[in-house]
């Protein structure tokens, strides 16, 4: 063309204008950290407070190079920082939710401001987590800021909140906590690891700089997790929750048994989840992924590689190949290579052959990747894996062999599952003990994905709609939350150990004697193990109104091996299936209406009239439960990503009801009812002092369609028969209602394995909630107390 230039690629760019440089909005981290004389102090009411005469802790960065110190919070600084917290969750939750989630997402803005210092200091302190993700995480849950109170009505925040994460746990994991907290209208106080500490207190001044009130957002730091306890100890407080590992976390639950603040926990660091490869996998796509995430030098959780037996030979050949030339990962010290050393040694001593990257280094703190072959469930290097690169591999013949390995583990994080056939996929998922699956993927996570560590790894739901619960109180509660007060001085090994005097009835006269009722084990009226009862008497003393079975340990025992054998199958029942069931109870306790009603006027004195009312709002109660069953089910997640994911609600497992003294027949069926619903088995131990009503509902139970095992009642002492519920490893949830000792008994103890608890001291004065209110959120609230969720994420091209 005429008049035209020739201008090459090279020639356009030489003449473009440099753009503007960079200003202080997009200062390093290295420019932040000298800003703060690489001293960072506590984060408190919206500003740095830096006491006078604390310890600090040094951290280092991967070359042993010092980025920073922090401050050593001491109780002064704990009591100024819940004072703060509390002044900030007024203004804060003041707000309404509109002015609430405006902040959220000018919070985002300045995020993308700072991007590159969050990133670079993330990066310093081996705190892995990107922007991108943090920005993800406020965008959702700025969301559902803006409609809490009309998506979750009926609900209000708990107040202050602490979230207390371990030394090695991400700063993805700690904001998981934070944010929905703040969403929910709650303040926070933060009390971050050892590596999360500086990006924590970074990201805590952006918050202050896009407008929340001061004092909604704290930060403490420490030297170990006894802060966490001093934190969880302050009457401020009213919810703590945990993310790390497990041995931090079941330390936080000791050290706060009897404060009266409930505590969850989410071990997410640790778990031993397994890598499962059908033979209808893409093999190469499955290898790639097994050595993106089995070998990374920070893991969170220990991988085990399952591979069907007709393509075991395919998968180790490709994992030589593809091994080949992969450099020696890092270790934390030379001490973790003695481990792995022994190790490997071991896993040789029993078979095990090793596929290696490169030869292993004679000594230093470096070890090459390392697949042991031939590795068994039982295996040390197995039950017990070493840090470092190392990957255990099994084999399996079918489908059902794999779920068994799958679920071998006490942990149930997560799984990851590589098939070509989705039918074969779902079926597997749906059966995994876990609380995420992935389908031919891994560690995908996204802010409206739930996750809820099943078994020994989590008793709470993190991420999702549902993951905002934890931060929220039902105005309609069953019970009131526990008291705050000072734990009692007790030794737990004898706790529960003085019983209540236990006699066998003199049947000489029998047609003058109190009546002896019988407890329900595996589907049978029986008597005790021990053969002994209790008499029951009215509440104010004098003769004696009947005999109850006195059971123990091996009643309980009896019961849970019934229920294991019928849960399964009972869970997997269609929820109509179920429903129905509910409605045949029901319609029993119709049936048996004149007396159950006399067994509650024998054992409170209520009027004949009062008690038939009771009784009928019971058959209403179960009648709810029945039509509730099909009506939750969870669904799809509207994930960004090109893929689909599911969010799935399950039964917990057995369940333990030590049941409350108020309206024992109503409370009783509220409680079942939620249970039942939704899948689990009950073991149930009525009211010590009113026992009558739910021992009559035993026949009821004999003439019901439910399946032998699902219910079992066991009477007897309250404390006695709390201790067997608690050291039993089966059970999975116990929700009491009893004395402030039981309660820190239970939160003492059940930390190995975890239980998830529900718990509520009795007071004297009013004998508890008020049982016989009906409203939507009640069912909701204890709908979503017996359920545990499982997301699970299929890709898609």
């Amino acid at each position: 063309m005429a008049g035209s230039t020739n201008k090459t690629v090279h020639d356009i760019f030489q003449s473009m204008e440099n753009g503007p440089a960079a200003t202080s909005s997009t200062a390093t981290a290295q420019a932040w950290l000298d800003h703060h004389s690489r001293s960072l102090g506590l984060f408190i009411d919206g500003k740095f407070v830096r006491p006078a005469d604390r310890q600090t802790r040094s951290l280092a960065d991967s070359k042993g190079g010092d980025v920073c110190n922090t401050v050593c919070a001491v109780q002064d600084d704990v009591s100024q920082c819940a004072s703060s917290a509390v002044s900030g969750y007024k203004a804060w939750s003041g707000l309404s939710c509109y002015n609430r989630a405006k902040v959220l997402l000018r919070l985002v803005s300045v995020l993308g401001q700072h991007s590159k210092c969050v990133s670079e200091l993330c990066e310093l302190c081996e705190a892995s987590c990107s922007p991108s993700s943090l920005v993800r995480l406020l965008q959702y849950y700025s969301s559902w800021a803006q409609l809490r109170d009309t998506l979750i009505t009926s609900w209000t925040p708990l107040g202050v909140v602490a979230v207390v994460v371990s030394d090695d746990c991400s700063l993805y994991s700690l904001m998981l906590k934070v944010v929905p907290a703040l969403a929910m209208g709650n303040s926070v106080i933060v009390v971050p690891g050892r590596s999360t500490a500086p990006p924590a207190l970074l990201l805590a001044q952006l918050f202050m700089s896009a407008g929340l009130p001061a004092g909604a957002l704290n930060v403490l730091t420490g030297s170990d997790m006894l802060l966490g306890a001093k934190v969880a100890q302050n009457p401020s407080i009213s919810y703590v929750t945990y993310s790390g590992n497990k041995q931090d976390g079941v330390m936080l639950c000791k050290a706060a048994a009897g404060m009266g603040v409930p505590i969850s926990v989410s071990p997410c660091i640790g778990a031993t989840c397994p890598i499962i490869i059908f033979e209808s996998a893409d093999i190469d796509s499955a290898v790639d992924g097994v050595l993106e995430t089995a070998f990374k030098k920070k893991k969170e959780v220990n991988w085990v590689l399952c591979v069907q037996e007709n393509v075991l030979e395919r998968v180790v050949a490709r994992l030589k190949l593809r091994m080949a030339g992969m450099k020696c990962v890092g270790l934390a010290s030379d001490a973790d290579r003695v481990q792995v050393d022994a190790a490997v040694q071991g896993a040789q001593q029993q078979g095990a052959t090793l596929v290696q990257s490169c030869a292993a280094p004679p000594s230093g703190a470096l070890y090459p990747p390392t697949v042991l072959c031939g590795a068994a469930p039982s295996s040390s290097f197995v039950v017990s894996p070493a840090p470092g690169p190392l990957l255990p591999l099994m084999s399996f013949r079918s489908n059902t062999e794999a779920v068994t390995l799958g679920n071998h583990s006490p942990h149930g994080l997560a799984a990851s599952i590589w098939t070509e056939d989705l039918t074969l996929a779902l079926e597997t998922a749906k059966r995994l003990s876990v609380g995420s699956v992935w389908v031919n993927s891994h560690s995908v996570s996204d802010p409206c994905m739930p996750v809820s560590g099943h078994k020994d790894s989590g008793t709470c739901t993190d991420g999702g709609q549902e993951g905002l619960y934890q931060f929220l109180h039902s105005s309609c509660s069953s019970s009131p939350p526990l008291p705050r007060s000072s734990p009692v001085s007790m030794d737990y090994t004898k706790f529960g150990t003085a019983a209540s005097p236990a006699i066998i009835p003199d049947d000489s006269d029998a047609a003058s004697a109190p009546k002896s009722y019988l407890q329900f084990v595996g589907g049978k009226a029986c008597k005790s193990e021990s053969g002994c009862t209790v008499a029951v008497q009215p509440p104010g003393g004098g003769s004696v109104l009947a005999y109850c079975p006195d059971g123990g340990r091996k009643d309980v025992r009896n019961a849970v091996e019934a229920a294991i054998k019928v849960q399964p199958g009972w869970m997997k029942k269609s929820p109509s299936a179920r429903a129905q069931s509910l409605y045949s109870l029901a319609k029993g306790l119709e049936a048996k209406r004149r007396d159950i009603a006399l067994s509650i006027n024998v054992q409170t004195g209520l009027s004949m009239d009062e008690a038939e009312k009771e009784v009928d709002l019971s058959s209403a109660r179960l009648n709810d439960w029945a039509a509730y069953c099909d009506k939750v089910q969870g669904g799809t997640l509207p994930v960004p990503q090109s893929g689909s994911a599911l969010s799935l609600p399950e039964a917990l497992g057995v369940v333990g009801l030590v049941l409350p003294d108020k309206n024992a027949l109503l409370s009783m069926v509220t409680l079942l009812g939620a249970a039942v619903a939704t899948g689990n088995a009950v073991i149930m131990v009525p009211s010590q002092k009113n026992p009558l009503p739910v021992l009559a509902f035993v026949q009821v139970l004999q003439s019901s369609d439910l399946p032998a095992g699902l219910v079992n009642v066991i009477s007897g002492s309250r404390d006695q028969l709390t201790v067997a519920l608690a050291t039993h490893s089966v059970i999975k949830a116990i929700w009491y209602w009893g004395s402030a000792e039981g309660c820190q008994y239970l939160q003492h103890t059940c930390t190995s394995p975890l239980k998830t608890l529900r718990l509520f001291c009795q007071e004297e004065r009013d004998g508890g909630k008020d049982w016989t209110q009906s409203h939507p959120t009640l069912l909701e609230e204890m709908w979503r107390n017996a359920v545990q969720w499982k997301s699970v994420w299929i890709p898609t091209a």
